[in-house]
């Protein structure tokens, strides 16, 4: 089967470059922006160009953006430099539904004597927010989780959190293709392969939050980040969030559509569907609790589609998503998980044949009886 005859359902994993991020990359001046010659001011100017580029879309100030390697370094910049600067007394809330870049930092952070909360999830990935408290110093939430795509109450998040006088951190890594930044935080970490950008990853700072940096060295990256600055990674992920805030409107829409369409195949299969209805657009997931995600993915892949399942591959074997179990899925739904992602290149011809694809590999063996 030829690469031109596949179907891509996996956006949610990452996203294909787009055409607008090629083009800005075209002729870019990558040098050294620290150098004070010739071409070290051309990189240092278009370094400039991406960070209020990306600051634009979030309407904030060029020196709020701090850029990253990766959306995993965001998350751990945010959360590891606002705790280091906290008495380990002070309370650090997360939910068990996030992402494991969130997840990881915060057992980091529970091994070295901080008071950390890992707080309980309802059936749809939604977190208790009564787990906000007076003595809360730190708030860490997924803007939407990358598993199922349920969208979280972020605004209300952000009122609980201000009124015991938390700081808040938004893993914003999942939604930007498709719903917009959220306001009010005061930490929000992106991811550049999400976005389209191939690479890359940012932080929004607010003006006035102070953090310990995870690399020390030169004074890069208003002395957050030592190292020398990436300037094809930021003008990469500058574009890419600027053309996903401009087409996000009709994207969505039409992602709205396509992933209808497969949650109703997945169902006509015998899937139960996981997740809410306040949902990421592009997101279609459901479990099959007779079936097995690697048996199912593998099945697809040969079929022609790619896909992925709610369980993350280690050492070659697949483990239950603790996002499933967290939101109270049986080890067996939560081992038969499938994920189903459309992205901007997705087309309705693409989902007419995935449909048709689903039917025949996962449909149960009576209805071809």
């Amino acid at each position: 089967m030829t690469q031109a005859n596949r179907i891509y359902l996996d956006d949610a994993a990452g996203a294909p470059v787009l055409p607008e991020v090629a083009d800005a990359l075209r002729d870019l001046p990558a040098h050294n922006p620290s150098s004070l010659h010739t071409e070290g001011r051309a990189a240092r100017a278009a370094l400039d160009r991406a960070r209020d580029m990306f600051a634009e879309e979030l309407h904030a100030e060029r020196a709020d953006i701090t850029f990253t390697s990766s959306g995993t370094e965001a998350v751990n910049l945010a959360i590891f430099g606002v705790a280091r600067r906290l008495p380990k007394s002070g309370r650090i809330v997360t939910w068990a539904a996030e992402h494991q870049s969130v997840l990881g930092a915060m057992r980091r952070l529970q091994a070295d004597g901080h008071n950390v909360t890992i707080a309980p999830v309802d059936t749809g990935a939604f977190p208790s927010l009564d787990s906000i408290t007076d003595g809360t110093a730190l708030v860490s939430i997924g803007h939407a989780n990358n598993e199922v795509g349920s969208v979280m109450p972020v605004a209300e998040i952000v009122r609980r959190a201000r009124a015991v006088g938390a700081l808040v951190h938004v893993d914003a890594c999942a939604g930007p293709r498709w719903i917009a930044p959220p306001l009010g935080a005061d930490l929000v970490s992106f991811s550049g392969h999400k976005l389209g950008a191939g690479c890359g990853g940012a932080l929004y700072v607010r003006d006035g939050v102070r953090l310990d940096p995870l690399l020390y060295g030169g004074p890069q990256e208003w002395g957050r980040r030592a190292g020398r600055e990436d300037v094809v990674a930021a003008t990469a992920i500058a574009s890419a969030m600027k053309t996903c805030s401009r087409q996000r409107l009709a994207r969505s829409r039409t992602a709205s559509a396509q992933a209808g369409r497969l949650r109703d195949a997945l169902e006509r299969c015998g899937g139960r569907l996981t997740g809410a209805s306040e949902r990421l657009p592009n997101f279609a997931t459901a479990s099959f609790a007779a079936r097995r995600g690697e048996d199912m993915l593998l099945a697809l892949d040969l079929a022609g589609i790619a896909a992925s399942s709610g369980s993350a591959c280690a050492s070659g074997s697949l483990d239950p998503s603790h996002v499933l179990l967290a939101m109270g899925l049986s080890l067996d739904e939560a081992l038969g998980s499938l994920r189903l992602t459309t992205g901007y290149a997705t087309t309705d011809t693409d989902i007419e044949r995935a449909s048709e694809i689903l039917t025949a590999v996962l449909a149960p063996t009576s209805a071809h009886a």
